[in-house]
């Protein structure tokens, strides 16, 4: 029995050293994994903030992709997006595949005791979207006893219930939004930056409705050793936003920024 134990014992200690020995470590003093470069991960399943675009040789793009070669160049270095899996998204950065996730990531108490986050890149939330001509809904109460459209199996159903029980239900948002003039729906509740996607780049007939009910940030995801990287994205994220990058690049997917609130926007002019 005691020799079952030591062999069980040395087996544990080899499984453990050869997962660490799978795990590249950062060489000391450097801020990136590879020298000169600076790789970041998405999903590039979600249109428009990251995707594959196939007229150009399925090159990854969209606003989260922008975002990170912008803050690449801020910090002199060569941008490398790669495509993960969602789901082990986080486990790839803990193993160090890479050096950050630039792939609308929110900023969650769970996540944040996995990985560091840097200032929020964005926000968004649950937002009501009516139709262009729709004079009667102006506000969250207004939707009393209308009828509100929302996506199957999404926070956004337990949040159109508390306007209404008169809820249809969709399989996707680009499906509901269309049949906000069509009339089916008085209104639909998605997220934010869906819903103004469709509205830019898709010429939705459709307008938002006052503030989100609800806000989400979103943060570019660190290893949790790597404070000096943490700090220098940081420092490069308040420097587009200050000369006027970060906003080029989200007027070009949403014809507006999305880091500000609905309330700043209003504010701003």
């Amino acid at each position: 029995m005691r020799l079952a134990r030591i062999t069980f014992v040395c087996i544990l200690v080899l499984s453990f050293l050869a997962l660490t020995a799978c795990s590249p470590v950062k060489p000391e003093g450097q801020l990136t994994l590879q020298r000169g470069t600076f790789t970041f991960a998405m999903s590039g399943l979600y249109k428009p903030f990251n995707y594959h675009e196939t007229e150009k040789g399925s090159r990854l793009t969209g606003f989260d992709v922008d975002i990170g070669k912008a803050l690449a160049k801020e910090m002199g270095l060569r941008p490398n997006p790669v495509a993960v899996p969602w789901e082990t998204i986080i486990a790839g950065l803990q193993m160090r595949k890479y050096d950050a996730i630039i792939g609308s990531m929110g900023i969650t108490n769970k996540r944040k005791k996995a990985v560091n986050f840097t200032d929020p890149y964005y926000r968004s939330g649950a937002q009501i979207f009516v139709a262009k001509e729709n004079l009667s809904i102006r506000s969250a109460d207004d939707l009393k006893g209308k009828t509100i459209g929302v996506v199957k199996a999404t926070t956004f159903k337990d949040v159109a219930l508390e306007y209404s029980s008169d809820i249809v239900e969709y399989t996707s948002d680009i499906t509901a939004l269309q049949d906000l003039p069509t009339g089916r729906v008085d209104a639909v509740i998605t997220d934010r930056a869906v819903g103004l996607y469709a509205m830019s780049k898709m010429n939705f007939l459709i307008k938002d409705i006052d503030t989100p009910l609800t806000e989400d940030e979103m943060g570019i995801a660190i290893h949790k050793g790597d404070r000096e990287l943490r700090q220098k994205l940081n420092q490069a994220l308040e420097q587009i936003i200050k000369d006027g990058t970060y906003e080029k690049i989200s007027y070009r997917y949403f014809n507006r920024n999305i880091l500000r609130t609905t309330t700043d926007e209003n504010n701003k002019e």
